[in-house]
């Protein structure tokens, strides 16, 4: 039985009946009685009602178009229908709101184009009902999968005025007209302000009292891009833990990946089957991929060697220095290694400044965690923990140790080996659902140029 059907049972008076409510699907009038197919969101199936003539409220029935919503009291019977255990026999039948013949969700295919121009009737379509019900069951295992490992949950500020990333594509929050920099002490906080890229830095600060945290929240990039991968607005993943070191975090890292995609494949198995029949046919063999292969893990100077040897041409070349492209990191999963990866030790000079420095003072301790059908899904470090050495990346950077006195003071007092990561919940949503484009597995997709509804 499906969800509605469970809710219903419980929900149930002791003479049996039961109340319906939902959102009419199709109806179907036949020789003095109806069929209504009416579902409330809570799972795929739909509760198929029969209404015979002259059940009280009958008269409402032209009125239930594709779309209205209606209240339905009846008794839950036996279906002598193919594919269905259940039917609601009503007794009674309300029209709770109308919808004219203009309502743009009908009974047929819709690209995924038109649905983003509906973002708020999206909802009640199958393939987005399926989207958000599984976005919902997984937020829930990423608190799950921390939580049970004695990870805080940390709320880190949305408005920052440091650029954890040092990439400068950050939006500016301001209360100030005309020139933004003739006078910046005059601004709302006393000096340029930002929407966050990440919660990480904060995270260090509480990982660096209460050993292990995590933030789960909305980060902000003003980066103009408008491929299928980016989002000015995202939610990030980001724990952080002391007395860690990077084999530790690529360990929690590739362990983390493993849960999500095994709640996927245990909690979500509707819209898992749902995915695989209509989205993407190798969903599932992807899920399984992951779940049942051990992590390879390479450092980057031998996953350069590995691409440069493979003798394929890449879109992208491939050259010591850069960061690795979509398309060399799948390689490097689906045809070299067979296996999930995790790739470490890259190039100190394309890192940012919070990266510990390895002994060789070429590289450092960073690594990105790798999938099949979408290449990196979580980026993360080792952070430098020693002083000196942090007071010359900023300068390396030039980046003002002013600007970040509270992060180096974790540096004078205390301080200790720590490192973590950062996981993009709509990136790695994509992969476990096959979906295609960040726009379709977040509510509402803020992208350059379009921050509607």
């Amino acid at each position: 039985m499906h969800a509605l059907i469970r809710h219903l049972l419980r929900a149930g008076s002791p003479q049996g009946a039961v109340t319906a409510r939902g959102w009419v699907r199709t109806r179907r009038d036949a020789r003095g009685f109806s069929f209504l197919e009416l579902n409330d969101g809570s799972c795929f199936a739909s509760l198929q009602v029969v209404v015979d003539e002259g059940t009280p409220g009958s008269e409402c029935l032209p009125d239930l178009t594709t779309g209205a919503s209606a209240e339905v009291e009846g008794e839950l019977v036996a279906s002598p229908a193919k594919g269905q255990s259940w039917e609601l026999r009503a007794t009674r039948i309300a029209l709770i709101g109308h919808a004219g013949p203009d309502y743009p969700l009908q009974k047929k295919g819709h690209s995924l184009e038109f649905l983003r121009e509906i973002a708020h009737l999206r909802p009640r379509s199958n393939l987005f009902g399926a989207v958000f019900r599984t976005r919902s069951r997984l937020a829930h295992a990423v608190h799950r999968f921390f939580q049970e490992r004695d990870f805080v949950h940390v709320h880190t500020p949305i408005i920052t005025t440091s650029d954890c990333e040092g990439a400068g594509e950050m939006f500016r929050v301001t209360t100030l007209k005309g020139d933004l920099d003739a006078n910046p002490a005059a601004d709302f906080f006393g000096k340029p302000a930002y929407l966050t890229v990440s919660g990480q830095l904060e995270a260090e600060t509480f990982a660096c009292g209460l050993s292990r945290v995590y933030t789960f929240g909305p980060t902000f990039r003003a980066e103009d891009s408008n491929t299928s991968r980016h989002a000015a607005e995202f939610w990030m993943i980001e724990p952080e833990m002391a007395f860690c070191d990077l084999a530790g975090d690529m360990a929690l890292a590739e362990e983390f990946i493993k849960a999500l995609a095994l709640a996927m494949r245990e909690e979500c198995a509707d819209e898992l089957g749902f995915f695989e029949r209509f989205v993407d046919k190798e969903v599932r063999r992807r899920l399984d991929f992951v779940i049942e292969r051990p992590f390879q893990r390479v450092p980057y100077a031998e996953a350069l060697q590995i691409l440069l040897g493979s003798g394929r041409e890449f879109a992208y070349p491939v050259e010591h220095g850069r960061n690795l492209q979509s398309e060399h990191e799948r390689y490097l999963t689906e045809e070299h290694f067979k296996a999930p990866v995790t790739v470490f030790d890259y190039p100190r000079a394309i890192k940012p400044f919070y990266m510990r420095v390895n002994d060789d003072q070429e590289t450092v301790a960073a690594m990105d965690v790798l999938v099949p059908g979408i290449g990196e899904v979580i980026g993360g470090s080792q952070r430098e923990e020693r002083l000196d050495q942090l007071e010359q990346n900023l300068a390396r950077q030039g980046l003002r140790p002013a600007d970040y006195w509270w992060y180096v003071d974790l540096r004078r007092f205390g301080s200790v080996p720590h490192a973590g990561f950062g996981l993009g919940f709509e990136r790695v949503l994509m992969f476990l659902t096959g979906v295609g484009n960040i726009r379709d597995v977040i509510p509402f997709a803020r992208t350059p140029g379009s921050a509607e509804f």
